[in-house]
């Protein structure tokens, strides 16, 4: 059979104590620092998921920024070109008018030449006449008959004129 012995008892009892030692003075120590480890460990995993989180709203904030800017980026530029639109319409304008006014000026210079012309031609028409008429009437036509003749050819000439 077996022998116990006194030797084995006290071993039995010297586990135990150690046992208890050892549990007192390294196991719960070991095992709290294991447990604020893991404590440490999930604080920074549910630090890192509320981070994550906050990224993603921070993420959906700078899409929703971005499309914003796009909206607006796209307005400017669609008002920038309605603008530059109605600057051109209006440069057209301004220069259509500028023409028709410069044309309008011609019109009315040539007009004024064209009458001035005619005035000239009809003075001298009537002298070229008056000088033929005294050549063919071998006479000098003295200054009233001279004034009288011209005003009745000039007269003549006016109602030529109306009529064409």
């Amino acid at each position: 059979m077996l022998d116990f012995s006194v030797t084995f008892g006290i071993t039995i009892f010297n586990i135990i104590l150690l046992t208890l030692i050892l549990r007192k003075v390294l196991f719960k120590p070991v095992t709290k620092i294991m447990a604020e480890r893991a404590q440490r460990v999930q604080d920074a995993l549910d630090q890192a998921e509320k981070d994550k989180a906050d990224s993603r709203g921070i993420l959906e904030q700078y899409q929703t920024k971005l499309k914003n800017a796009d909206a607006e980026a796209e307005k400017i530029v669609r008002t920038a070109r309605e603008s530059a639109e109605q600057e051109a319409r209006q440069i057209v304008t301004e220069g259509k008018a500028a023409a028709d006014a410069m044309a309008e000026a011609a019109r009315r210079q040539i007009e004024s030449e064209r009458q001035a012309a005619f005035a000239r031609f009809k003075l001298e028409a009537a002298a070229l006449v008056m000088a033929a008429t005294a050549k063919l009437v071998q006479r000098e036509i003295s200054g009233d008959d001279k004034n009288r003749y011209v005003t009745m050819l000039l007269d003549e000439l006016s109602a030529q004129k109306g009529n064409h």
